[in-house]
């Protein structure tokens, strides 16, 4: 047991700098305040992907990124969300679950494809079982690159939707 204390005393910390983060959120936090009345509601939605997008999505949530200190949070509902974030390509069995949870959240709406494959088709691309990209399907406001996007990646998309809003 010694021997590993000594070992992280001697490494030392090795994560990233949490500086442009904050910068980040800071900005996305002034943002939300001026025009959103404080706070943003996302809805995520997985349309039929491996599951490693909504990894990095939940990782939003642990005190490390905390994204709702910024003036994002995750509800259960689409009727309380004002962005819909999608990953996976659309299958075909999620399809009409899809274009109904994006019928149930009220307008003004964005809707943000999150990674390769919602973007546009990823690995899966279109086949028998999956229609490919979100943008085949319903009007996408922002996309969101990586296989899987980082946490810190996902928040600068959040970040650059806003400030076009």
């Amino acid at each position: 047991m010694l021997r590993i204390l000594r070992q992280i005393h001697h490494t030392g910390l090795l994560s990233e700098s949490p500086t442009e983060l904050e910068a980040v959120g800071r900005e996305a936090r002034r943002i939300i305040d001026e025009r959103y009345s404080g706070s943003l509601a996302i809805r995520q939605v997985d349309a039929g992907s491996c599951n490693a997008c909504e990894l990095e999505i939940h990782a939003l949530n642990n005190p490390y990124y905390a994204i709702e200190r910024f003036g994002f949070h995750f509800v259960a509902s689409p009727r309380h969300a004002d962005i819909l974030l999608v990953t996976g390509p659309v299958t075909r069995h999620m399809e009409a679950a899809l274009l109904r949870t994006w019928d149930a959240v009220p307008a003004p709406k964005w809707l943000v494809a999150a990674g390769d494959c919602a973007a546009c088709g990823g690995e899966f691309g279109a086949s028998y079982a999956c229609r490919g990209g979100l943008s085949g399907l319903l009007p996408v406001d922002a996309s969101i690159p990586g296989c899987p996007p980082a946490p810190a990646d996902l928040l600068r998309g959040l970040l650059s939707l806003i400030r076009r809003g």
